[in-house]
């Protein structure tokens, strides 16, 4: 199987896993701020990190040699997810997602500059066309902006720069060390936040589930973006991600009677051609 079509496949599960990421997130506003989210994510996940590495063996590839890259990538990602679970609870799901999908933008231009990843036209044509059906569902105005419409939109930035640590990573480091570090560098993050103001929201009955699902499509959508970014350059695999935005605009229209207008479909078809394009030339030029 052509290597874009299998970062193709495993970027369809980080795409499922953060929707269902991001109503889990919606769910559990109203007992617990971004942070204590985080915490309690990050803890699950490291549990399950911690129970998967060592009954296969592969703890035995978690070294220190990277530490310092480790620590960088999850600095950003620890502050572009608490963005973006704060821009979650604050505005309608579709622009959210909307809104970060600027991060594949941000991705081809910082891959160029950091990873020496090549800046071709067809990906250039592909983010431009991006951004462009971004702009048509979003339709961000002055009037309208807000702190979650400022969070989501920087939010964007915080993902692109854990995109290209990520794949950095990759070329010296496991997915399972990649992923030790990310949920326990998170955990202490979350621990350190949520905690200093010395109250943090112990877990409800009701609220469990949703927390053990927000870890669960945590984990499953970092390990299957890093799959993909270990078989594909981040420029193609990064705009994958774009099919969130009409699974999130229904999903939202269904459970939240959030509103969908003809300009989100519009918006969706010019992303959707953006991608194919993309996936087409870089699958031709492989073969």
């Amino acid at each position: 199987m052509n290597t874009t079509v299998q970062a193709a496949l495993w970027m369809t599960g980080a795409v499922i896993s953060f929707t269902a990421m991001a109503i889990s997130g919606r769910e559990l506003s109203s007992g617990f701020d971004t942070f204590e989210i985080m915490m309690y994510r990050s803890a699950f996940g490291f549990l399950v990190v911690l129970i998967l590495a060592f009954a296969t063996g592969s703890i035995r590839q978690v070294g220190t040699g990277a530490l310092r890259t480790h620590m960088i990538r999850n600095v950003f990602h620890f502050t572009g997810q608490n963005l973006w679970f704060f821009a979650v609870i604050s505005v309608p799901l579709a622009q959210v997602f909307a809104l970060e999908f600027t991060s594949p933008l941000w991705v081809i231009v910082l891959s160029f500059l950091l990873l020496g990843e090549r800046l071709t036209k067809i990906r250039a044509l592909a983010g431009v066309m991006g951004f462009i059906g971004i702009l048509i569902v979003a339709r961000p105005s002055i009037d309208g902006m807000s702190a979650g419409i400022l969070a989501a939109a920087s939010c964007a930035i915080f993902f692109a720069l854990t995109y290209v640590f990520t794949k950095r990573l990759t070329r010296t480091e496991s997915i399972t060390a990649i992923m030790f570090y990310l949920t326990l560098i998170q955990l202490v993050f979350g621990i350190i936040t949520a905690g200093y103001d010395g109250d943090i929201a112990l877990p409800t009955a009701a609220a469990l589930p949703w927390l053990i699902l927000v870890a669960c499509c945590g984990l499953l959508a970092h390990f299957c973006i890093t799959k993909a970014l270990t078989i594909a350059p981040a420029t193609v695999v990064a705009p994958i991600d774009f099919a969130r935005l009409p699974l999130v605009a229904v999903a939202a229209m269904l459970l939240y009677n959030e509103t969908i207008d003809i300009w989100v479909f519009v918006g969706a078809v010019i992303i959707f051609a953006g991608n194919y394009l993309n996936i087409w030339f870089e699958t031709r030029n492989s073969a």
